[in-house]
């Protein structure tokens, strides 16, 4: 998003989704194998496509509190600025993103105050902003990740090749 933003004049909206919401039924063990027997080739797409090196956190991790605390983070003008790098801890450095300290430590390099963390994960305020993400996600009939809406009328599922991308964008802003 990042080279596609330096690139265009566009804008980046995050929203929140959980791809195993709490309470969702155990994932076969056959899914397991599949997810597991791709992560290789994933990680070396991911390598020649963006020179990235993918170092995923745990397996099955709760992203709730993360995503509550997004949109805090929003609320103070660094929603940005926490998603990189919450998306960084998690699929570079290999983080627990549902562990609070790490994302204490996050709020705090952000310039974030740390110290409320139950205090803001509970608040009704994001915690409805959350819900209510997750709920046009649905309506929308999103159950993957990624999923990217250009100009609230192209919907673009999973990781696709940057050239795609920017064909899209391409696309949009022609018709614009």
């Amino acid at each position: 998003m990042d080279k596609l933003k330096s690139e265009n004049d566009i804008e980046v909206q995050w929203h929140s989704f959980m791809l195993r919401p709490p309470g969702s039924p155990p994932m076969s063990p056959e899914k397991k194998a599949m997810i597991e027997n791709n992560r290789e080739q994933f990680k070396a797409r991911v390598r020649a496509e963006y020179g990235l090196e993918l170092n995923q956190g745990p397996f099955g991790t709760q992203s709730y509190q993360a995503l509550v605390l997004a949109k805090y983070a929003q609320a103070q003008g660094k929603g940005e600025e926490y998603e990189k790098r919450v998306l960084r801890a998690y699929w570079q450095e290999g983080q627990d993103i549902g562990d609070p300290a790490v994302l204490m430590a996050i709020l705090a390099e952000v310039g974030l105050e740390a110290d409320r963390l139950e205090e803001l994960v509970e608040n009704p305020d994001y915690t409805g902003l959350v819900a209510s993400d997750i709920n046009e996600a649905r309506e929308y009939g999103i159950n993957a990740v990624p999923a990217l809406i250009f100009a609230e009328k192209y919907f673009v599922s999973g990781a696709q090749p940057l050239a795609f991308l920017r064909q899209v964008v391409e696309k949009v802003l022609a018709e614009s």
